[in-house]
Formats: C-alpha cells, sequence, structure tokens
C-alpha cells in the first residue's frame, strides 16, 4: 500500500482471518476516516507522525504527511481541520455525497445510502449527527465491511457494489479538493493518499469484475 505504521489505536482489529492485504484496506479506510471525521486527537496525530513511506504515491505522501505531524503543533492542524471542514457557516469543503453528486444537503444520494445500510444491517453510531452520506462514515461502512465488523466479513461483490453506488462517483473529486484547497497544509497530503487509494480500489474492483 505504500506505507507502514502501527494502526492499532485507530483501527483495533480482533479479526484473525483477514488477510493481509484486506488488513491494509481497512486500516487505509480507518485512517482516512480518522482523519476526515473530525479535529485529530494528539493520538492519532502522533501516530500519524511515526508513519514511513515508500516511493509509490501514497508513500510518498505519508512521509510528507508524517514530516507535518511532527512539524505543526496539534491545535495548529485542528485549526486547518476547522477552516477546511466546519469553518463559519460552512466550511471550504463539504464533504458529504449528496452535496458533490447534486448540489444539495441531504438529497437523494443520502436516502439511497439509508437504504442500503438498512439492508446491510448499519445503523448510525448514537451521538453521530453528521448524516450518513459524509466520507467518513462511509469509509467506517467499507472498513466495516471488510473487517466484519457487522458480521462476517463482506465477500468483494458486496464491497464492490458498495464502493462503486456510493463512494467511486464522487470521492475522488473530493481527495482533488482536500488536495487543491487553499487551507490545505497538513489535509493535502491526506487528499493524496485519499485519492490514490480510491483509484487502487477503483482499478482492483474493475479487475475483479473482468476476471
Amino acid at each position: 500500500m505504500g506505507v507502514y505504521c502501527d494502526m492499532a489505536a485507530i483501527a483495533p482489529d480482533n479479526n484473525a482471518s483477514l488477510t493481509d492485504e484486506d488488513r491494509l484496506r481497512a486500516d487505509m479506510y480507518a485512517l482516512l476516516g480518522e482523519l476526515l471525521r473530525k479535529e485529530p486527537s494528539d493520538e492519532v496525530i502522533g501516530t500519524v507522525a511515526g508513519f514511513q513511506g515508500d516511493g509509490s504515491e501514497i508513500g510518498s505522501a505519508s512521509s510528507v504527511l508524517a514530516t507535518l505531524a511532527g512539524k505543526l503543533s496539534g491545535d495548529e492542524i485542528r485549526d486547518e481541520y476547522m477552516r477546511l471542514f466546519i469553518g463559519v457557516g460552512r466550511g471550504e469543503i463539504l464533504p458529504f455525497a449528496s452535496y458533490y453528486l447534486t448540489g444539495f444537503l441531504n438529497d437523494k444520494p443520502l436516502a439511497n445510502l439509508r437504504n442500503d445500510m438498512t439492508e446491510l444491517g448499519i445503523e448510525r453510531a448514537e451521538g453521530v449527527k453528521d448524516p450518513e452520506d459524509h466520507i467518513a462514515s462511509l469509509f467506517d461502512i467499507m472498513g466495516g465491511m471488510i473487517r466484519g465488523a457487522f458480521g462476517a466479513p463482506t465477500d468483494l461483490a458486496a464491497q464492490a457494489q458498495f464502493f462503486k453506488k456510493h463512494i467511486e462517483p464522487w470521492a475522488p473529486l473530493l481527495m482533488q479538493d482536500i488536495e487543491a484547497a487553499k487551507s490545505a497544509v497538513f489535509y493535502a497530503p491526506v487528499g493524496t493518499i485519499g485519492r490514490a487509494f480510491m483509484n487502487i480500489e477503483s482499478a482492483a474492483f474493475d479487475m475483479g469484475e473482468a476476471g
């Protein structure tokens, strides 16, 4: 995947049956979900500071992210998150499927997602205020499907169906917007990692369908 890190603090894993590849995929979804859900805690920032990348696009961006996590203060990173995603009135970026696909919040993509979540037996956790089509929630669902958090681990066909319906149509553009956002310093490489990972997932699912 291009990044080597200890994800135990972010995504505890009790499923010994996962392949190494699926564990890496689930870890990446967990990392992106944690960074995009809310202002990162000092614990999460400390985990990111320990990343070691390789020469891949994800690895290179991970090295940049680790350097920034060690250089910037936690308050600076959290202030950046607030400017990007919360703002005064609204943030620079609205990370919701409905907004990216229709231009409006709480629109048809959210209703479609809720229907599919019901079929999968997934409910929004208590205390979560954001609509379920927030990118962090979608990444949580993908990671949970891989790990078997909602029962038995979901097969690749079901993962592909969810990804292609609810994530692929808009998440790559969101990640590009995060990369290019005026307020993005720490979050610029997060966008790069997310965009590259979405491309890898899309290609892998396409290969699975072709096979």
